[in-house]
This record gives structure tokens, C-alpha cells and sequence, in this order.
């Protein structure tokens, strides 16, 4: 028998009658096209009854309806050059305002005149005041610095004079061998 797509969807979604469906699972297990289109139905059933269902709503809304007109603020604020002239306003107010509430300036006041020769004579005496105490506490880390590298000089100098006198007597005594050896040497040979 040949199954139509129409028997197919019918079968799917239960409305056959028992010798139909028999009919229709005889087909299925015949033909394998036919089992593979059973299977798609299957999953669109399957997605038709997973959908949840919602309430019908009472009216539809047309285009044309008050409800979807934008608010009097949402008509101002998406207006270009409103907007623009509303920002020149706004500045253009406060600067008026800006200037009727200015407050005066007031007057400067006479500054004192500076006196340089007290002041140089102040900046003399401060330093007549702090360079002996400057001075001192130079030579005096002069001195010790000057000490410590005598000191240092004097013991590299002493180490030096050891170090030398050490091998000039290393230097003698090797000399002293050496005639030793060749005054024996002569001797042997006599």
C-alpha cells in the first residue's frame, strides 16, 4: 500500500482509525524513505509540544494606535536641533546669570616696597655668622680624613719594605748557595 504524506501526519498525531494505523506501520517498516520522514515528524512534534502554551490576547494593538505614539519627552529629546537650541539657551543664560551676580573685585592692596640693602646686609651677616662653623667642621674632616690615609699609606709603605727586605735576603741566601755549590764543585774537580 502506499502511505500519503497526509496518512503520515494523520498517523503521527493519532488520528487514524486501527486498520488505517496497521496499514500505515505495515508501510513504515517496508520503506525506509518513509521512516525517515516518519522521524523528522517526530521531532516537529515533539518541538510543536515542547512550545508552551499562552493565552490568546483579547485585543491586537494596530500600528495606528495611541499606545505605540512616543511620549512628549521622547519626541523632544530625539529632535536634533532642539536639542541644540536648548543647550545655546541654557549657556546663554548662564552667562547673564554669571554676569548681574558678579561679585566686585576688590581693590589691591599697596604691597610694601622691599629694601634690598637689608636684605643683602641680613643675608651678609648670616653667612659671616655660619662660615667659621663651616669652616671648621671642614678642617676638621680634612684632618681626619688626611690621617686615615697617612695611616694608610704608612702601614702599605711598612708592607712594602718587609715584602722587599724578605726577598733580597731570599735573594742573598740564594747567591750563598750558589758559590757554595760551585766553590764544591771546583773542589772536586782539584
Amino acid at each position: 500500500m502506499k502511505v500519503t504524506p497526509d496518512q503520515l501526519k494523520d498517523y503521527v498525531f493519532g488520528e487514524l482509525n486501527a486498520a488505517e494505523r496497521r496499514e500505515v506501520e505495515a508501510a513504515l517498516h517496508a520503506d525506509p524513505t518513509l521512516r525517515d520522514e516518519y522521524a523528522r515528524l517526530q521531532v516537529t512534534q515533539t518541538a510543536l509540544f515542547s512550545v508552551r502554551e499562552e493565552e490568546m490576547p483579547r485585543r491586537i494593538a494596530f500600528v495606528s494606535d495611541p499606545v505605540f505614539e512616543p511620549k512628549w519627552w521622547q519626541r523632544w529629546l530625539s529632535a536634533g536641533p532642539q536639542l541644540g537650541f536648548a543647550s545655546a539657551a541654557l549657556v546663554a543664560a548662564a552667562i547673564v546669570f554669571h554676569a548681574v551676580h558678579q561679585q566686585p573685585v576688590p581693590a589691591p592692596t599697596p604691597v610694601a616696597q622691599f629694601d634690598q640693602a637689608a636684605f643683602e646686609r641680613r643675608i651678609a651677616e648670616g653667612v659671616a655668622r655660619a662660615l667659621p662653623a663651616a669652616l671648621e667642621q671642614a678642617e676638621a674632616r680634612h684632618k681626619t680624613q688626611l690621617a686615615s690615609v697617612m695611616q694608610e699609606a704608612e702601614s702599605k709603605y711598612q708592607r712594602i719594605r718587609r715584602e722587599e727586605a724578605r726577598a733580597m735576603e731570599a735573594a742573598y741566601n740564594y747567591e750563598q748557595e750558589k758559590k757554595k755549590v760551585d766553590y764544591l764543585r771546583r773542589s772536586e774537580f782539584q
